[in-house]
């Protein structure tokens, strides 16, 4: 009898460790990546095993599923507003955002199963996972990267509306984008960390990493994550088994001319929670390496991030503070970049010799990397971007209500905001597009505008009961800035929030207007004057009657005032406003 419930207790035992099991470790290749279904059952069946992780659905996704996030806390508080009063740090870490690059799904999911069951959980950090972001793509499942060594199947990388995801985050036209900006405002994560898998060139590492680029992260920041997270990252996965080099993004044909450091604008995850002031890492494992590899090496990335965040808990919270102030303060603001080729670091890379040979296909010179010629070489890491854009930030912002999507993010991302209680008049510097560039095809659902001209006219401006003020004295002033800003890379403006300026909405009969031109003239000199100055100018309106009508027309009073104006009025001077 004892024999046979011993045996039993060790069958119980084994189905229960195999359960425990994800369906990537279950595979015997090591080459499966877990399906939405099985990701999901997987985490709650953990969390009626443990009381330290909690599973909370927030919003809806395109496909009409939520975003589920995976909570670890070793004291088993889960109120995020409490953990920031218990003194405790928060990380965030999103899987999926591409489907076809999951190690970051698996990986999480082993990683989650081992701090439970081995009761290693950080004491002074909670972490929060996603299971999967893009749920759409993941749906979508079956092969569609060619470029990449396995798994055998895998999701998509568009949406359910065929949204590049890591190009939303700003515009947030998907419904997963206003999920994510509700997990992130509602635990504002210290850390933030994005997996992926890499493309482009072949060389020795699996693991390649992205971090917020130096110049365009909060100074504060910069100085922490270059000289103390990031070294102390490289060092470790060195040691573990999985030496990383900055992610591979080469300045010409091969990493061999150079590499580049990746400049993650708003549109991207990690673009976005700059702005509010998250020390921001994508990992790229190599498209090329192994499956198992790939997920492992995601794995130990983790381990390490985890473990160094939980020695420096309280010199991460002392610096996201001295950041947060700072932004506060902060009067000048970059709102485009670009690298400067004139300035380079150098690093030891290890990659493989870039040669050509004759294409089977085309039958013409092709490049292809030869795997039994690896170097070890010193080349140029180019880490440096220059500001092209700035401004100065107003007093507030003035938004007209009418204006809802931007009403609404603001609300999401903890924007304050007061409203004016009755109808004002306000004196303003309003800004006049002078001249923008639009793409000539789409990108992610939009013509984006850029090379934006603006000329800034000092006027007074009616608002009304309800239209919204926003002061520019709190921690998030650099996304407040950078999307109220037309000139901005990635602002509204840019992503078509505002096309509608963009159009006139009254016109003239010429017959008609030709009397009330005439008059005008007479009546005043300078126009008058303006009208030949131009003329003498230029001689296609010389030559052009209607063309003439219309620039006096222009600069008649009957031209309508709020064409080509942009409609957020800034506030230079600290007036007294009625506001609730």
């Amino acid at each position: 009898m004892k024999r046979c419930l011993s045996a039993l207790l060790i069958c119980f035992a084994f189905f229960q460790a195999k359960a425990q099991l994800t369906p990537f470790e279950q595979s015997k290749d090591k080459n499966y990546t877990a399906t939405y279904a099985e990701i999901i059952a997987y985490y709650q069946k953990l969390s009626k095993q443990y009381t330290q992780m909690k599973l909370i659905n927030y919003g809806t996704t395109d496909v009409g599923k939520p975003l589920t996030l995976i909570v670890l806390s070793r004291d088993r508080v889960f109120d995020p507003a409490l953990i920031k009063k218990q003194n405790k740090r928060t990380l965030l870490i999103n899987n999926g955002i591409h489907p076809g690059e999951p190690e970051g799904i698996d990986a999480s999911m082993m990683i989650v199963r081992d701090m439970l069951k081995k009761n290693q959980l950080p004491k002074d950090i909670v972490l929060c996972f996603i299971a999967v972001y893009n749920i759409d793509g993941c749906l979508n499942r079956g092969v569609s990267r060619p470029n990449q060594n396995g798994p055998r199947a895998y999701g998509f990388r568009g949406n359910y509306k065929n949204l590049d995801l890591n190009r939303d985050f700003i515009k947030a036209d998907s419904k997963n984008a206003l999920a994510f900006m509700q997990i992130l405002n509602t635990w504002q994560p210290e850390v933030f960390l994005d997996n992926h898998t890499s493309d482009g060139a072949d060389y020795q590492y699996v693991m390649t990493l992205i971090e917020t680029q130096k110049d365009k992260q909060n100074p504060i920041l910069a100085e922490y994550t270059s000289k103390t997270l990031s070294p102390e990252l490289y060092k470790r996965m060195a040691k573990s088994g999985y030496e990383m080099t900055p992610y591979v993004e080469e300045l010409k044909a091969s990493p061999d001319s150079g590499i580049v450091s990746f400049l993650e604008t708003p549109r991207f995850a990690t673009g976005y929670t700059a702005q509010h002031n998250i020390i921001s890492y994508i990992t790229e494992t190599h498209m090329l390496k192994t499956f198992d590899k790939r997920v492992y090496a995601t794995y130990d990335f983790m381990q390490n991030l985890f473990g160094i965040c939980e020695r420096d808990h309280q010199l991460i919270g002392e610096v996201k503070h001295k950041a947060d102030e700072q932004v506060k303060q902060q009067t000048k603001f970059a709102l485009n970049w670009e690298l400067d080729e004139q300035k380079y670091d150098t690093i030891t890379f290890k990659g493989y010799e870039a040669s050509h040979k004759i294409s089977e296909v085309s039958g013409l010179p092709r490049l292809y990397y030869d795997e039994t010629k690896p170097y070890t070489k010193t080349i140029k890491y180019y880490d440096n971007y220059k500001a092209t854009a700035f401004a100065d930030k107003p007093i507030a912002y003035v938004i007209p209500q009418a204006w809802q999507k931007v009403i609404e993010l603001f609300k999401l991302n903890n924007i304050a905001m007061q409203r004016l209680t009755h109808d004002t008049t306000l004196g303003l510097q309003m800004y006049y597009i002078g001249d923008y560039k639009t793409g000539s095809r789409p990108y992610e659902g939009h013509y984006l505008h850029s090379n934006v001209k603006l000329n800034p006219v000092d006027m007074k401006v009616r608002y009304y009961a309800g239209d919204y003020v926003v002061y520019t004295n709190q921690a998030l002033n650099r996304y407040i800035v950078e999307t109220l800003e037309p000139q901005g890379v990635d602002s509204f403006f840019a992503w078509n929030f505002f096309d509608s300026i963009l159009g006139e909405k009254e016109d003239f009969s010429d017959y008609v207007f030709e009397d009330i031109a005439a008059d005008l003239l007479k009546k005043d000199p300078g126009l008058r004057k303006k009208l030949d100055d131009e003329k003498a100018k230029n001689p296609q309106l010389a030559n052009s009657a209607g063309a003439q009508l219309n620039f006096v027309y222009r600069n008649s009073p009957y031209f309508e005032k709020t064409y080509l104006r942009y409609p957020v009025g800034r506030l230079l001077t600290n007036a007294k406003l009625d506001l609730k």
